[in-house]
This record gives C-alpha cells, structure tokens and sequence, in this order.
C-alpha cells in the first residue's frame, strides 16, 4: 500500500506541473488585458511569459528523464549484481579476482560474464561476452549464467557442460521470439577446468585465449583454433576438452574479453595486453586484485577513459602447496617424468 501511495504524488505532480503552467498561459490570453491590445509593450509580455513557460517545462521535462534514467540505471547495476556476483576470493587453494567494465558511460551493466565454481571435478570457470551491451544483454547474462552454475556441479564431462549452455541459449532467444532483432544473440565462452594436482582441459567457442604468466613470461594459454561462438551454429558432435597444460602453484592465469585486446587509444592504436602482461609477471607473486587493478588501470590510460566496448578480466593465481619431494617426486623422476607440482621440461 506504501509503494502505491508513493508512486501517486510523484506521478501527480509530472502531469499536473505542465497542465498547470499552460493553463496559466491560457488564462492570461484569455482574461488579461494587456494579452488583448496590439501594442509593441503587450506583444513583448506576452511573448516573455511563453518563454518562461517554455523553459519552465523543457527543464521539467529534462529533470523527469534523469530521474527515470537513473533509476532504470540503478534497477539495472542491482539486477547484475545478483547476476553477476564477485567470485569468492579463494577457491580451492586459488585466489580470484573478478570484474567487469561497461562501455555505456554512466552504467554499471555489460554484456561480459563470468563465474568461478569449484566442484567435485574440480575448478571450473566461465567466461563470456553476449553480443551488444548493456540492459539489453542482462537476459542473455542470466540465462548463461543460471545455466552454467548448475551444469558445472551436474555434468562429469566439460563437453556436458557446454552442451547444458547451448541448450539453455536456445531456449532463453526462442522465448524472445523471432520478431525481435536481439533474438539472434551470440555468445562467445570459454570453459576451463583445473583439476587438483593442476591440470587445466578447456573448451574455447569463439573466446580468446587466456595468458599464463609464469616464470617472468607470458604466453597464451592454448593457440588452437576455437569453436564457433555459442548460439548460430550446432556443436559438433566430439566435444574433446583442450588439454592446456599443467596450472603450477604461483603461476597466474589472466582471463578476458575481447574488448580488452580491441581496445584502442584516440590514435587507433589496439591496447598492448601482452606486453602490459610481461611488465606485471616480473611483479609476480602480486595478489591478483593488485594486477587486475594496473590492468584496468592501464587500459583506461590507454582508452583515456572511454573504452568502446565492454571488459572483463579474471586473475586466477595457484596459491596450492608446491610437491617436489617423496615418493612420487622420485618415482616420477626415475621413469623420466615430471613430479606431481613441477612444470614438464622444455622439449
């Protein structure tokens, strides 16, 4: 009852204002003397008074849209932050740190998602970027997301879980039926899944590639070519896991969309993520907020503040117990091979 009695003054007084100050108007035409004579005087009044009126009501005009945008933008940022939670910060024994940027100046919302859930197959992570941005995008978003948080804990297999998005896709554009143009929506996502003793399979549709830094380098995680993006096209029937490797304890993993990698200064110069990337692995171990907030920080230097898409960036460091002694270190070792913990020899 408090909501409805709220609503009706505000509503009142946006319909009242205007009606009252043209019937001001009418009233002083109609019934003032000065309105009726022909005089220089008379038409200089007159026309003072419709040029208040005028701006009295642009001004109120203007001051109701703001009002309503930003509440529709407040409704919006609430609405993502449910969506798009921060990942907790450790995760079975690796630290995260999540966020995302909008290239709507003003808003909070964008179409880049992620999530990082740790299951009894071990830790699995998402990343995507829905076509467009903005408020638009949010039911893309959702119905992702929604997907992919059950699927991560149901499904044994990472195919089984991007099968689950596909099919959670199609229904979510088919309800949005076919008149409308959003309902051609594509995602591009990629899938990682790091076991306990660190190694790391991924299903890559469309995404770029992550960056391990390790070592003082930098080098992609996977240089396979992907799949298509999630949505036009049918997967195909051998969804085989990208083997990418071994995630060791203090290697880092940066995750983003591809609005970081395409964004550019005013010269038109793409950001150099790479680069930028090698400059902070010889910081390394830092916390990972710490590098998610030099990368954002350099991004927005580059794009002097105004990226023209939306970013998101995840850091994944391995803050697990490093094994490199005992029985399987020398068992490993005896049969040529790599103790559990320890990155493979070079070549």
């Amino acid at each position: 009852m408090f909501r409805i009695t709220a609503r009706v003054p505000r509503k009142a007084l946006a319909i009242g204002t205007p009606t009252a100050w043209g019937a001001t108007v009418l009233a002083y035409q109609l019934t003032c003397p000065l309105a009726q004579r022909e005089g220089v005087c008379a038409r200089v009044v007159s026309g003072a008074l419709l040029l208040a009126v005028g701006a009295g009501l642009l001004l109120h005009t203007r001051r109701t849209l703001l009002r309503e945008l930003r509440q529709a933008r407040t409704v919006a940022g609430a609405a993502q932050s449910v969506l798009l939670r921060p990942p907790p910060a450790r995760v079975d024994g690796v630290r995260i740190a999540a966020a995302q940027l909008s290239a709507d100046r003003g808003a909070r919302v964008g179409g880049d998602l992620y999530e990082v859930v740790a299951t009894e197959h071990g830790l699995r992570v998402l990343i995507g970027d829905v076509r467009g941005h903005g408020i638009g995008a949010l039911g893309t978003v959702a119905a992702v997301l929604g997907s992919f948080r059950e699927a991560a804990h149901d499904e044994p297999e990472l195919g089984g879980v991007l099968r689950r998005l596909d099919r959670a896709l199609a229904r979510h554009l088919g309800e949005r039926g076919a008149h409308d143009d959003s309902a051609e929506d594509f995602v591009t996502a990629l899938l990682l899944e790091i076991t306990p003793d660190g190694e790391i399979t991924a299903l890559n549709c469309g995404h770029p590639w992550p960056f391990l830094l390790c070592d003082g380098g930098v080098e992609p995680l996977a240089r396979a070519d992907p799949l298509p993006p999630v949505g036009p096209f049918p997967l195909p029937g051998d969804l085989t896991p990208e083997r990418c490797g071994v995630f060791l304890p203090g290697d880092v993993l940066v995750l983003h969309t591809d609005g970081v990698e395409d964004a550019r200064d005013p010269a038109g110069r793409f950001f150099p993520l790479r680069a930028t990337l090698a400059a902070l692995a010889d910081r390394l171990p830092a916390a990972p907020e710490t590098t998610l907030r030099l990368l954002f920080s350099a991004l927005l230097r580059h794009t002097r503040g105004r990226p023209a898409d939306d970013v998101a960036l995840v850091v994944l460091r391995n803050d697990r117990a490093r094994v490199t002694c005992g029985p399987l270190a020398a068992q490993a070792s005896d049969q040529g091979g790599a103790a559990p913990g320890t990155r493979p020899a070079a070549g």
